[in-house]
């Protein structure tokens, strides 16, 4: 008697792309902090990266991890959004794509590529793959993770692999072939897209472009990232700063100098959220000003030759960053656009306006004196 033959019970689950790779950064990021950092502080303490352990040193021993850390972006990228997409069965033939990815030169764009690939065979495969009652318990630690990495590694050896290849490589040409009046123009456009939504959906692309770069060897975008994350924050709470003591031309309310507050030191923290609170009282106006604010700052830290090599911490990193004396001046010249584009934008406010605080609370008060129960 044939042993019975399980079918799939339903069909293939719908898995977008944007969750899994977002999904997969936040697993990334960790990885990319650290490596960042270890990188940074080995090179501000005179190390290099070295390929023996004769005669090497702590500062060397960190560039050197920090260095094995970066190489393993791909790898991970891709592994995470297979895991995304497919859950266990899809992370190892992933983390496989990603290293296929790096031995065909495709980079984070090919680990992205693999990962996708790779977690969608294995999603088919634990759909609709048919197997003996016995081989069950195999398929999500052997079967599919055997079948994917075959069927995901030969395309992307023999199909994808080229051709990302040389877009990555083409890209990285491009960027680094960029005069200082084309890499003015390339900052301007980076930084004004950057921080549209202040956080949101919108940056996350640029956002991920970067950290791409970052990962390709490319550092320039990604100082841009960092340092017009800040800008925002700073430029409004200048903005408050300038309003009040140059031109004496009330354009807050109470509320939002109170969100300004809080908006100043998560912007220390390259928390860009903090602006939204603000920005919603005012939507176009704010959007306008904080976006030519960050272009300014993504314009001059790029020409500059600004570069970071960790993708956060704010003002924290700015010490570790190449030039980070052109970083300071792109980002002060990033907040007083925007500061001053927010004072002369905004209309005045009349005193009445001014004070909402108490407004929304003589609003909240509800006079019970006349309630009673029988």
């Amino acid at each position: 008697m044939t042993e019975e033959m399980e079918r799939p019970k339903k069909k293939m689950k719908k898995v977008g792309i944007k969750a899994p790779i977002l999904t997969a950064i936040s697993y990334l990021l960790p990885l990319v902090v650290a490596s960042g950092l270890l990188i940074a502080i080995g090179n501000l303490t005179g190390g290099q990266n070295v390929t023996t352990l004769e005669g090497i040193t702590i500062p060397s021993a960190l560039t050197t991890i920090g260095v094995f850390g970066m190489g393993l972006l791909p790898s991970f990228i891709a592994g995470y959004i297979a895991y995304a997409i497919a859950d266990r069965p899809g992370l190892a033939p992933g983390f496989l794509m990603g290293q296929v990815a790096s031995f065909l030169g495709a980079g984070f764009l090919g680990g992205m590529i693999g990962g996708i690939i790779a977690g969608y065979i294995a999603l088919w495969l634990e759909t609709y793959l048919t197997v003996p009652k016995w081989a069950q318990a195999l398929m999500p630690m052997m079967i599919i993770p055997t079948l994917t990495a075959i069927a995901a590694g030969l395309i992307m050896v023999f199909i994808l692999g080229g051709p990302i290849a040389a877009i990555t490589a083409g890209l990285t040409a491009f960027i680094k072939g960029l005069d200082y009046s084309q890499k003015f123009v390339t900052g301007f456009i980076l930084g004004f897209i950057q921080h549209l939504d202040y956080g949101g959906a919108i940056s996350k692309v640029p956002n991920l472009i970067c950290d791409g770069m970052m990962a390709d060897g490319i550092y320039g975008p990604e100082a841009v990232k960092v340092l017009g994350s800040m800008a925002p924050p700073f430029g409004v709470t200048l903005a408050l700063v300038l309003s009040k003591y140059v031109f004496k031309k009330p354009v807050f309310k109470l509320s939002e100098i109170e969100n300004i507050k809080v908006a100043f030191p998560m912007g220390v923290c390259m928390i860009t959220e903090g602006v939204i609170p603000i920005a919603m009282n005012d939507l176009v106006r704010t959007v306008i000003s904080t976006a030519l604010g960050d272009a300014v700052c993504g314009a001059i830290a790029f020409s500059m030759g600004v570069e970071s090599m960790v993708p956060s911490g704010g003002m924290f990193v700015v010490p570790m960053m190449r030039n980070p004396g052109w970083a300071l001046v792109a980002l002060l010249a990033g907040a007083l656009v925007t500061a001053l584009l927010l004072v002369l934008l905004k209309r005045p406010l009349k005193p009445e306006e001014v004070d909402d605080l108490n407004t929304e609370e003589e609003e909240e008060e509800v006079d019970l004196s006349g309630l009673s129960f029988s």
